[in-house]
């Protein structure tokens, strides 16, 4: 008994820790703005559909997980980034300028 208390115990804790990474999400972009002093970034995400189908998408702002990832990236640099959201608040966890 004991044994399959820990086992469920375990299965619980893992999926809670993985829980953010299941959710994170691979996007593109372009950034419109960076505030390297409160660690936020600003990207357009990158238009997706037929061409012609709608307006222009707004710029999200998001916290970066790390903030040494800004100094990479500039205001209009096309990106590849990653997003998990918690309690929320969306953070960058990848960026990587294309």
């Amino acid at each position: 008994m004991k044994s399959a208390n820990m086992v469920l115990a375990g299965a619980a804790a893992l999926m809670l820790m993985s829980s953010p990474a299941l959710s994170q999400q691979d996007l593109t972009g372009m950034v419109t703005r960076i505030d390297r002093t409160r660690g936020t970034i600003a990207i357009q995400p990158e238009q997706s559909g037929t061409v012609g189908s709608g307006g222009g998408s707004v710029a999200e702002e998001f916290k970066a997980q790390d903030r040494s990832a800004l100094d990479a990236v500039h205001a209009g640099d096309k990106v590849g980034y990653s997003v998990i959201e918690t309690n929320g608040i969306k953070t960058v966890t990848k960026l990587k300028k294309q």
